[in-house]
């Protein structure tokens, strides 16, 4: 069949396209051996979860206000027919197509699925002869300073959410497979251009990251060509030039030297997603060694008291806040004007959910939600319409100056693209289904439609209006009776957790999971009392802070801060009141309109006015203080 496609012998396009699905779906038992390594965790079936109140909120305003409302989808094709304006803007449609599929799957939002086919429609119209949907003329390709190989990566991925999410329409699988077969084409071992050759940065790291794209094609099409490609990337090249990032990564080295001058954090890890694909179906320890290695070193050096991680003091000024910069030491350096990219934020995000599904570690769990109740919520803007590039933990919180321009009269940065991706991604992790049962990871008010070992459908009732309480009651509805497990995530930071099943207490552990294997029936009932006292941190002592003295305060997995917008003197020296490193917080009604949480706090001399990081608006110009300066 595939040789007779190749030699032209249908060349009416819609018996090809047809002629491609059948072969898909008749390899589609064959394609799942391709995989062996099998998840532990796997996401529940789209429309399967729903969340109400504090997040179900934001992802309504993203979607709303950005991907329905100002995205410039046809401005953004565009560029693939007249060239892009600076280099790798060709990205930009892929980031808003991948959320707005992801967005799809969690709402079935039928608008939205009409400009999403809209956009994939116009976007196979600008294919070219030799199969490459790129911002290049075919006579320039593989265009390394335009960033030619990122901005086609995008394009697949957005093409490979599409096909997965919303439609699995032929003619995009086709053209699917005419892009990476035009990339394995022009890119490859000699005498083909070498990957790391490809890009503008000084080691290339960003080009290496078309791995991902090309391994959830390999695991579509079952094609050998995709997996030895993959193969020539990982095995061959390394992931960057004069750089072998994932034999780095193996060998335990630090994020910060790894690269050489360009620890790119946001480029890095996406590569290491593209590892993890490949780890799932080689089945070679190696690499996941070298994944694994990479997420505990990010979690031990560079992930701050907000989730997200990257700076640029001390040690890479010129990454303008993009690079891993030993950031959980240095969080509170004075020096540092840019830190935390909500593109990094978003992409560990995803690398933790990548490790959730592949381990069943509950600490990519604890770390997905600490970014979401801070770095993520804090950096997005209040109406809904964009992120800021950058953040900051003390000074002025949010940033919109960074990599990006004007389309059609909108300011669109590859973070406000970004940034609705880790929001999309929120319903696909939040609970999920394993061999034993349905796993709880993340606590929001919603229901969720999971199944049994058997297969029979057991339906959870989330109430509770976490996170600004730890009250978080469970009701079980299986079809019928079954013995099966519940387990729930025991967030690390919760000391002293009760929960109870129907009324009888059940002993957990903080940092694990509490697995509660019985006969379940309907009207069965899990009661969880979270720690929610507020904890005093002190603070990291990086290269310059020898002498100087900061606490924050952290309430559950919110991170609190001292808003100028409210109070004059936020940036003062204060001496918190704390007993056996907890504080009693007295919670009042917010100042601020769309303020979420708001609470005065003892100190010496007084009480102080802290709300949660995220609510702090300082689109105005205004500043946050969340190292709070120790009295002494």
């Amino acid at each position: 069949m595939r040789k007779l496609i190749k030699k032209g012998r249908f060349g009416n396009p819609q018996i090809v396209a047809a002629l491609l699905l059948g072969c898909f779906v008749l390899g589609a038992c064959r394609n799942a051996d391709l995989v062996k390594i099998q998840d532990q965790f796997t996401p529940l079936p789209a429309n399967s979860i729903h969340f109400s109140g504090y997040l179900e909120d934001d992802i309504r305003n993203s979607i709303d206000h950005w991907n329905k409302g100002v995205v410039p989808y046809a401005a953004l094709v565009e560029k693939f027919r007249s060239g892009r304006s600076f280099f790798a803007q060709g990205e930009m449609w892929g980031k808003a197509v991948r959320s707005g599929c992801m967005f799809y799957r969690y709402t079935q939002d039928q608008e939205l699925k009409k400009i999403l086919q809209s956009t994939i429609a116009d976007m196979l119209t600008t294919q070219r002869e030799n199969g490459s949907i790129s911002c290049s003329e075919m006579s320039e390709q593989p265009d390394g300073p335009g960033g030619d190989l990122w901005e086609r990566k995008y394009v697949l991925l957005a093409m490979e959410e599409y096909y997965r999410q919303v439609d699995k329409d032929p003619a995009v699988l086709q053209s699917m497979i005419r892009q990476a077969d035009c990339i394995i084409a022009q890119t490859g071992p000699a005498p083909k251009v070498p990957v790391v050759d490809q890009g503008w940065s000084p080691n290339h790291i960003e080009s290496s990251t078309i791995l991902e794209p090309v391994m959830r094609l390999y695991k579509l099409t079952g094609y050998q060509r995709y997996l030895d490609f993959a193969r020539y990337i990982v095995e061959e090249e390394g992931g960057a030039k004069g750089f072998n990032i994932i034999e780095d990564a193996f060998n335990n080295k630090a994020p910060v030297e790894i690269g050489g001058v360009y620890p790119k954090a946001y480029e890095m890890m996406s590569l290491f997603e593209g590892l993890t694909e490949y780890y799932r179906v080689t089945g070679n320890n190696r690499w996941k060694q070298a994944f694994m290695n990479l997420y505990h070193s990010i979690l031990e050096k560079e992930i701050t008291i907000i989730g997200n991680g990257g700076g640029d003091q001390p040690y890479h000024p010129a990454v303008y806040g993009e690079a891993w910069d030993n950031t959980a030491l240095e969080q509170t350096n004075p020096d540092i004007q840019r830190m935390m990219e909500t593109c990094v934020g978003v992409t560990w995000l995803k690398l933790c959910s990548q490790i959730l599904r592949l381990t069943g570690d509950p600490m990519a769990a604890d770390m997905i939600e600490k970014y979401t109740y801070n770095g993520l919520l804090g950096a997005m803007k209040p109406e809904g319409d964009g992120f800021s590039y950058v953040n900051l933990l003390n000074g002025v919180k949010t940033n919109t100056v960074g990599w990006g321009g004007i389309v059609d009269s909108v300011y669109v940065t590859c973070c406000n693209l970004n940034g609705p991706m880790g929001l999309a991604y929120l319903p696909y992790v939040a609970v999920m289904n394993s061999a034993s049962g349905p796993v709880v990871n993340l606590y929001n008010a919603g229901t969720a439609m999971a199944s049994t070992p058997k297969g029979n459908p057991v339906a959870l009732n989330i109430v509770t209006d976490y996170p600004l309480s730890g009250s978080v009651m469970i009701n079980v509805a299986p079809k019928s009776p079954e013995n099966f497990s519940v387990s729930l995530r025991i967030p690390t930071w919760s000391e002293t957790t009760l929960l109870k099943v129907n009324g009888k207490p059940v002993e957990v552990k903080p940092g694990t999971y509490a697995v509660i294997n019985r006969e379940w029936t309907s009207g069965d009932q899990l009661e969880l009392n979270i720690d929610f006292r507020c904890r005093i941190v002190d603070a990291p002592k990086g290269s310059n802070r020898a002498g100087d003295h900061f606490q924050a305060l952290v309430r559950g997995p919110v991170v609190l801060a001292r808003d100028e917008n409210i109070d004059e003197q936020y940036h003062e020296a204060v001496s918190v009141i704390s007993n056996n490193g907890y504080v009693d917080l007295i919670p009042e009604n917010p100042l601020i309109p769309g303020t979420r949480m708001q609470f005065r706090v003892p100190v010496k001399n007084g009480e102080i006015r802290m709300v949660d990081y995220a609510s702090v608006n300082n689109w105005n110009g205004k500043h946050i203080c969340t190292w709070l300066p120790e009295e002494l």
